[in-house]
């Protein structure tokens, strides 16, 4: 492996944005029947969807732009459900319904590369039969191939590889989708104001007050609170005298130089650090660890994750041990620890949705995945139409998103909404 230099490890810091020649949204309105807190996937997906049934919606994002968390910070893969079918079928059938809308609603924002599970020489055997199965079951097409078929397909691949299965995952681009995403829910009405922290919650009274903070403080009335904002959504239900257990775990992404793969490659074993390779135009992006952190705003950023990533990822690819490291970035994984204490690994990668007694009139979005987010977005909305009396059904599945396959567009929209982020700063313009 190359050694490390500065400009690459760490060139994104834990939750700041590339910087982007957007516009800064302030909110005009002082009262609204729903906030969102979050401007990343989820946020903006909650805030498309009411906006979409009729309902008067203010997302706030306390970043300078949108897509500054999790969302921009993933490895950007468009999962088949494949790597949850044996853990989680439900999950997995979620993935494999929700891969085939954002093909049709975002197609620019998504890219259809496939996805391959590799089975190396000494991994259990048991373990990739079982995976197979459990795709198949849940309606995942998991076609088998041999050694020779996987060297057509990946010609880097490494010896060991005796066999594997493919399915059908993809690659995305979530600068793109949640500055589509935003767009739409602006188009259809809703405000949407970056650089709007949220200071102090008052869910006391018939409506909850938000108290916003920077250099210009205001208030916001609104009937509901939706907060959307993943890893951090413990310290904004504490803003409200809520108590929201959540467990975020880090993880690195290591992005280097090397155009020889044209599938997402997992290595097909449980669940460990340094098993996914996804391909970014000529640079792959390698992933990842787990390491749970205390604090989402502070946690440290460790060369010995960047080297285990690289070493266990070029089990599959040799030539990527030498490949020169482009940058990394560390995201961190939204988990929901409702109980005791759990395994790393063994959290829920579910989602949930949560009211407070405590704090009447806030609801929490809680853990999954870049590629449920819509399908989040839809659970809260549904949620909370029943309360509003809103019987407007959900049709973000059936409108395609602005820009639709327009990749000029789309990165003018990135640009607007300064969403702009390291999964994808190689592709984005």
């Amino acid at each position: 492996m190359p050694p490390l230099t500065p400009e690459c490890v760490g060139s994104f810091g834990p939750t700041g944005t590339l910087k982007a020649s957007g516009t800064l949204f302030k909110p005009m309105s002082e009262e609204t029947a729903v906030a969102v807190i979050g401007g990343g996937a989820t946020g903006v997906g909650v805030a498309r969807d009411l906006a979409m049934r009729g309902v008067e919606v203010t997302l706030l994002e306390r970043g300078e732009g949108l897509n500054a968390g999790t969302s921009g910070r993933s490895h950007g893969v468009l999962h088949s459900g494949a790597r949850y079918a044996d853990s989680d079928p439900e999950g997995a059938a979620e993935c494999i319904r929700e891969n085939r809308v954002l093909r049709e609603i975002a197609p620019g924002c998504v890219a259809d590369t496939g996805g391959l599970f590799l089975h190396l020489d000494g991994d259990d055997p048991d373990y990739f039969e079982r995976k197979v199965a459990a795709c198949r079951e849940v309606g995942i097409s998991a076609d088998s191939l041999d050694a020779a078929e996987i060297r057509e397909r990946v010609p880097g691949r490494s010896e060991n590889v005796v066999r594997g299965f493919a399915v059908p995952d993809g690659v995305v681009y979530p600068s793109r989708l949640v500055a589509a995403t935003a767009a739409s829910a602006r188009d259809h009405g809703a405000e949407i104001a970056t650089g709007s922290p949220v200071e102090e919650i008052d869910a006391t009274g018939n409506s909850v007050t938000l108290s916003i903070g920077d250099d210009d403080p205001r208030t916001l009335e609104a009937t509901t609170v939706v907060n959307a904002a993943g890893p951090w959504a413990g310290k904004v239900a504490a803003l409200a005298g809520a108590d929201l257990r959540m467990r975020p775990t880090r993880g690195v992404m290591v992005a280097v130089d090397y155009p020889g793969v044209e599938p997402v490659l997992n290595r097909c074993r449980a669940p460990a650090d340094g098993d996914i390779v996804v391909p970014h135009g000529k640079q792959v992006v390698l992933g990842t660890t787990s390491v749970a952190v205390d604090d989402p705003d502070d946690f440290e950023q460790a060369d010995w994750e960047v080297e285990r990533t690289v070493s266990e990822c070029s089990a599959m690819v040799p030539q990527l041990a030498d490949a020169a490291v482009e940058r990394t970035y560390w995201g961190l994984r939204p988990l929901y620890e409702p109980e005791e204490a759990a395994e790393r690994r063994g959290i829920s990668r579910g989602f949930t949705v949560l009211d407070h007694d405590e704090a009447p009139g806030l609801v929490s979005v809680v853990g999954g995945k870049l590629t449920t987010y819509r399908l989040m977005a839809e659970a809260v909305a549904d949620h909370l139409c029943d309360d509003l009396g809103v019987e407007s059904p959900c049709k973000t599945a059936d409108e395609v998103l602005p820009g639709a396959d327009d990749a000029e567009r789309l990165d003018e929209l990135v640009a607007a909404f300064g969403a702009a982020g390291p999964a994808d700063s190689n592709i984005v313009h």
